[in-house]
Parts: structure tokens; C-alpha cells; sequence
């Protein structure tokens, strides 16, 4: 009997040990199987000076105690890519049918080549890897620089510091000028943000463009499916503490809100003043001012999902500014190109403010059929509340509300010189048509120069940024 018993107890033994081999052998076929991928994502962070190559690694690791077949890898933009990957030792595209021993894993190297004088490619260049298995899709997302620049991830300006256009600029992450520092950006840099990364100011901002070399603000990718569309980065923020900003030929494009500004100035001065600058196909907002105060003059605020918002009163003055916009295949003209107003709302709470404001000599103008009023003045309480618009042209149904009006031309085309949608043509001057009735029609003010940097009349100047020559 006892020997039985042992003799059972043997068959025990091996029969656990058979199961345990078999099951090691045997594939998990569940999608609650675990698999672990030492990267989601791999940021090639060097600074390409030549054609060059730099390879990283991650591991697939099988943590369960049964086979594991990755049914599928694949690098997603295939033999285009400027990404390379190489799955234990074979190079390729796509492997199929991979199989992971129980606790085993594999290790898949990435590298990416590129040439960063290649003037076509986007600064960030992306791809991603897909993992495919038991129904499961798991991405290990790929980013490199694609050209020479300065990039800065999540960087704070201190001190005073100054940026040349010996290289562009591209910012990751965010920049942030810190409440103390001031930053000078000289004539001809360029400066590229990524989509998550906006350009704080809370000290202050001073840009030196002229004509000829202008500062540019636009996102990182210049690709032909990406370089023209708007909300390709945040845009600019000149926060609370924030004071003594000036742009001179400053460009910003295709922002989500370009510029925005909040809260009233610590001194005298305002705390934004634009000379000559132009900004276009921002997709939320151009200019957004909230209790704030700004000057801006002989520039273009275009195309934008609402070219400038002036709320919770503040104190504001424009001069010889163009502000149109047209419907384009990525933003709809929905919205008056001005809205001004002396309040805000705080949960069921109407707080307001006083306002100062006054708009002379300036284009106020969307294409027909979409806004019938151009411009609205909505005012609550009884603050201080002055809009003057003072020989203007605008796009109206009636006359704007809350507003003293002077020598203003309503519903009258301004003659721009080329207006095409559909090859996104927006030409803003007024160089055809000699009876444009923007023409000699504006106050003389102190400001000699047009947008082109040329002179104004001697006499009337013309309405808008830019002077018929």
C-alpha cells in the first residue's frame, strides 16, 4: 500500500511539472494579458549641426507565464520615414507573428536620420511604432528636430537677454519671461512653438523687426499639410504682471489666440503697443484684451476666428489698422471683426469695468453675407464708458451702439487690391482703384509711415494700414 501511495505521489509530481511545461508552451490568448513597453514615446533632443543619426532603444517585455504573440509591429509612416527600426537584429518596416517566451522580452532600436538644411521639412519631425496584440494597439510615438535652430523645452528668460536671427528659435514645452527679465528680439529672427507651447510674458517683451527682416511667430510645422493652418500653437500671453511691451514688425501666425493680454498696467504706459504688425489666421482670437490697455498702429489683424476682442473695459487705442476677415477652408467668418464690451461674468455675477477706447482712421471689413454688423459695443453698469470711432470704414446693418461716431463710411467696399479664398490670396492694400473711398479720407495723425514703411500723404492720409502710393 505504501508503495502505491509513493508511486501515486510520483505520477503526481510529474504530472504538475508536464502541466506547468505545457502551459509555459502553451500562447495566452486573453487581451488582459500584460505586456510591458519601456517607452511611449522617443524624443530625439539633439541639436542636428550635419546630416546625421542617433539610435535609441526600448524593450517589449512578456510579463505573463505563458507565450505571448505580438501579432504586429509596425513603423506607421514605413520606408518614408525619416525613422529607422530594427526589431532584434532584423531591419525593417513591419514583422508580424512575433513570439515573446513567457517573462522574455525583445528590444526594438530607433534611429532617425536627418538632414536639417532641408528647408521643407517641419522642425518637428514625428512618426510612431504601432504594437499590435491579442486585439490590443499600444503606440510608442516618435519626435525629432527637423532643421538647425535654438530649441528651448520649458525655458524661463531671466535677467535681460537679447535673441539674434543667427539661428530660429523653436520652443517645446513653454517660454516664459519671467516677471523681472526683459527679452529683445532682433530684427529677422524667427521663432517656432510647438502645440503645447505657449509664449508667457510676465516681464517684458521688446521686438526690433523692421520691413525688410519682420520677427516671426508661427508654429513648428512648416510641412505643406500643417504650415497654413490656424491653432498650430497657443500664441502670446502678456500676463498680470506684465509692462513696457513694444512690437515693432512683428508677424504672428496661425496661433489659437496671438495675442492676449490681461489685467490693467503697473505704470503709466500701456501695456502693449504694436507698430507695424500684422497678425493673421489665428484661429480663437487676433488680439484679446481683457481690463487691460493697448495702442496698436498701421497694422492688419486678419482672418481670425474674432480678429480682436476688447472685454471688461480697459483702455485702448488703434490708428490706421486694417481689421478684415473672409472665409477660408479652415476658419469660418462668423463673428464681427471688433467686439468691445465693460463687463465679464463670475459664475451668476456681472462684474464691470470702465473703458476708454477710441478707433481712428482704421478698416473695419468682412465679406458680405456672413456678420451684418462689423463691429459691436455692448455696455452693463454705469462705469465710465467712452468708444469713439472717428473717420472709419466699416461693414454695418446700423451704426455701432454705446459709441460717439464722427466722419465714418459705412457699407462702402474698401477696394482691397486682391481678395482670392480659394488660393488664399489676401492682398490688403488699395492699389487699383484711384475712387477707393478709403482714399485721403482719414485725421491727420502723428504716424508718417504705412505698414510698407512708406510715407503718408502730406494731406488726408488714407483709411487702413496701408497708404495707396
Amino acid at each position: 500500500m505504501k508503495k502505491f501511495a509513493s508511486f501515486y505521489c510520483l505520477l503526481s509530481l510529474m504530472g504538475c511539472l508536464l502541466f506547468s511545461a505545457c502551459k509555459k508552451d502553451s500562447f495566452i490568448r486573453s487581451a488582459d494579458a500584460m505586456i510591458t513597453i519601456t517607452a511611449d514615446s522617443l524624443k530625439y533632443d539633439t541639436v542636428f549641426t550635419s546630416t546625421g543619426s542617433v539610435t535609441k532603444v526600448f524593450k517589449i517585455i512578456n510579463d505573463n507565464n505563458q507565450k505571448l504573440r505580438l501579432s504586429k509591429i509596425k513603423l506607421m509612416g514605413g520606408t518614408p520615414s525619416a525613422f529607422k527600426i530594427n526589431v532584434d537584429g532584423v531591419p525593417g518596416t513591419e514583422w508580424n507573428d512575433l513570439d515573446l517566451a513567457a517573462n522574455d522580452s525583445i528590444y526594438v532600436f530607433v534611429s532617425v536620420t536627418i538632414n536639417p538644411n532641408a528647408s521643407n521639412l517641419p522642425f518637428i519631425v514625428s512618426d510612431s511604432i504601432l504594437i499590435n496584440y491579442n486585439g490590443n494597439t499600444r503606440y510608442v510615438q516618435l519626435e525629432a528636430y527637423g532643421q538647425n535652430a535654438n530649441f528651448l523645452r520649458n525655458r524661463v528668460i531671466t535677467g535681460n537677454q537679447v535673441w539674434t536671427n543667427t539661428l530660429p528659435y523653436v520652443i517645446l514645452g513653454s517660454l516664459i519671461i519671467d516677471s523681472t527679465a526683459t527679452l529683445t528680439i532682433n530684427s529677422g529672427c524667427k521663432i517656432y512653438s510647438h502645440a503645447t507651447a505657449p509664449f508667457i510674458v510676465n516681464g517684458t517683451l521688446l521686438i526690433n523687426g523692421n520691413k525688410n527682416n519682420p520677427v516671426l511667430f508661427s508654429g513648428d510645422r512648416l510641412d505643406p499639410a500643417y504650415k497654413d493652418l490656424p491653432a498650430g500653437w497657443p500664441g502670446i500671453y502678456f500676463r498680470s504682471s506684465s509692462k513696457n511691451n513694444v512690437l515693432t514688425y512683428a508677424v504672428i501666425k496661425n496661433a489659437n489666440q496671438a495675442i492676449v493680454v490681461e489685467k490693467p498696467a503697473s505704470n503709466a504706459n500701456p501695456k502693449l503697443i504694436m507698430h507695424q504688425c500684422i497678425i493673421d489666421n489665428a484661429y480663437d482670437a487676433g488680439i484679446l484684451c481683457m481690463n487691460s490697455s493697448m495702442q496698436a498702429d498701421n497694422s492688419l489683424i486678419s482672418n481670425c476666428g474674432t480678429n480682436i476682442s476688447f472685454s471688461y473695459g480697459g483702455d485702448y487705442t488703434l490708428t490706421h489698422c486694417t481689421v478684415a476677415a473672409y472665409s477660408t477652408a479652415v476658419l469660418f467668418h462668423k463673428n464681427p471683426v471688433l467686439n468691445i464690451n465693460n463687463f465679464t461674468s463670475v459664475g451668476s455675477t456681472i462684474l464691470t469695468a470702465p473703458i476708454n477706447a477710441l478707433f481712428r482712421n482704421c478698416i473695419f471689413w468682412g465679406d458680405a453675407g456672413f456678420v451684418n454688423d462689423e463691429i459691436t459695443v455692448a455696455r452693463q453698469g454705469s462705469n465710465s464708458f467712452t468708444v469713439v470711432f472717428d473717420k472709419n470704414l466699416y461693414r454695418a446693418s446700423i451704426d455701432p451702439g454705446n459709441s460717439t461716431l464722427s466722419g465714418n463710411i459705412k457699407n462702402i467696399e474698401p477696394a482691397f487690391d486682391s481678395i482670392d479664398v480659394d488660393k488664399r490670396i489676401f492682398n490688403f492694400r488699395i492699389t487699383k482703384n484711384t475712387l477707393a473711398p478709403g482714399i485721403n479720407k482719414g485725421s491727420i495723425t502723428g504716424f508718417l509711415k504705412d505698414l510698407d514703411d512708406q510715407n503718408r500723404n502730406n494731406g488726408l492720409p488714407d483709411l487702413g494700414c496701408y497708404e495707396k502710393q
